[in-house]
């Protein structure tokens, strides 16, 4: 594992989602890891560390503009960078 800097601390909350206020582009010239509960997921959206929860597609439902729908799961969120 790498050891984290104060350099690659992870803010708060996070979106993919280029039109959210939560959007930071700098971060995604890296690889971002999401762990919820101790298990590494690779289709997380959006995160909140402090609020303990992740936004995931639910499957393949999509909604009318073509986005697909989330949900939130609850546990123990860690970001890091690889």
């Amino acid at each position: 594992m790498t050891e984290t800097t104060p350099a690659d601390a992870m803010p708060d909350r996070l979106s993919v989602d280029p039109r959210s206020p939560h959007h930071i582009a700098a971060l995604f010239e890296r690889e971002i890891g999401i762990r919820l509960n101790g298990v590494e997921r690779f289709d997380v959206e959006e995160y909140c560390i402090s609020e303990a929860w992740v936004r995931v597609p639910a499957g393949r439902a999509v909604d009318r503009k073509g986005k697909p729908l989330l949900i939130k799961l609850k546990g123990k969120v860690e970001a890091f960078l690889r």
